[in-house]
């Protein structure tokens, strides 16, 4: 017999005065809940929703689109998109949805904006966890431009050849950076039908002001954003993730493990930057090992 299908929540919620979309799968109970906080920052919660998986572990799992991203609004002026702003909202999320204390998951740039959110709201916390996430964008940028060296020359000389005239849209230069996404953001074939939407829908206004172009040119306002020396006040328990090949690589994942006391680390060999995805059933395990020691 199948196991039951886990209810399914979802809805808005005003924080700030916008609309934020969010999604919760599963009943709340003793476990807890997983807040899953989505990456880009401009991208969508649906490459999470792997993490349903945990559903079948007795945890709730609720995601939600931050702001100027998915089915939530736009900002009106582009100077609110920011980290700050990320974390303010996601402290009146939290509170408005009655979450409590959460294990927070965050990918990616979601794990940039879990770091920022332990540091100011640690009250708000049962576990954290880092999913390939970063506290040192430049430190990721410098890994990101190493893994750009060891790319197959054909490969580098064309990246180097359109942004040296900052045209990044150029069809044969958009090819090239498929080439390093299939290497080092997922490397699955096909990719999940739930990547390439969120792939699909980028928030460009977001994305472009905070990030950048692509994944490994971030000039964005978040390029100089560095919390390293902080990490030490951060108490909760902590599990840091990584794939072999992952984009924001080992290098930077142990720089995380290293700064926050008593934190785990886990490296994930056959994956890149969606171990969630590249190796789910031993990443749900970890996840649920992790989790059910820290009730």
């Amino acid at each position: 017999m199948a196991p039951p299908t886990p209810p399914i929540r979802d809805g808005y919620t005003t924080i700030q005065g916008y609309r934020l979309y969010w999604k919760s799968v599963g009943d709340p109970g003793p476990r807890g809940t997983v807040l899953a906080l989505h990456g880009g920052p401009g991208m969508t919660h649906d490459y999470l929703l792997s993490l349903n998986d945990l559903a079948g572990a007795g945890y709730r799992i609720v995601y939600y689109d931050q702001l100027g991203c998915g089915k939530s609004d736009l900002a009106r002026e582009p100077e609110e998109y920011s980290v700050e702003r990320d974390t303010e909202d996601l402290e009146l999320l939290r509170r408005a949805l009655g979450l409590g204390r959460v294990h927070l998951l965050g990918s990616s740039y979601g794990g940039l904006l879990a770091i920022a959110y332990a540091l100011a709201h640690p009250e708000g916390l049962r576990t954290l966890i880092s999913a390939s996430g970063l506290a040192s964008v430049p430190l990721t940028v410098r890994e990101m431009q190493r893994l750009k060296g060891e790319l197959p020359a054909p490969i580098r000389d064309t990246l180097a050849r359109w942004e040296s005239t900052g045209d990044y849209g150029q069809p044969e230069y958009l090819a090239a950076v498929q080439e390093f996404y299939h290497r080092h953001v997922c490397r699955l074939d096909p990719w999940p039908r739930e990547l390439q939407y969120t792939l699909d829908h980028v928030s460009l206004p977001k994305y472009g002001r905070m990030n950048g172009p692509n994944e490994f040119t971030i000039v964005g306002t978040i390029r100089d954003w560095d919390v390293t020396r902080r990490l030490g006040e951060i108490h909760v328990p902590t599990l840091v993730t990584a794939g072999r090949y992952d984009e924001v690589t080992p290098t930077v994942a142990r720089s995380i493990h290293q700064g926050i006391p008593r934190s785990e680390y886990r490296l994930f060999e056959e994956s890149s930057h969606l171990a969630f995805w590249e190796e789910r059933p031993r990443y749900m395990a970890t996840l649920v090992d992790f989790l059910g020691r820290h009730p």
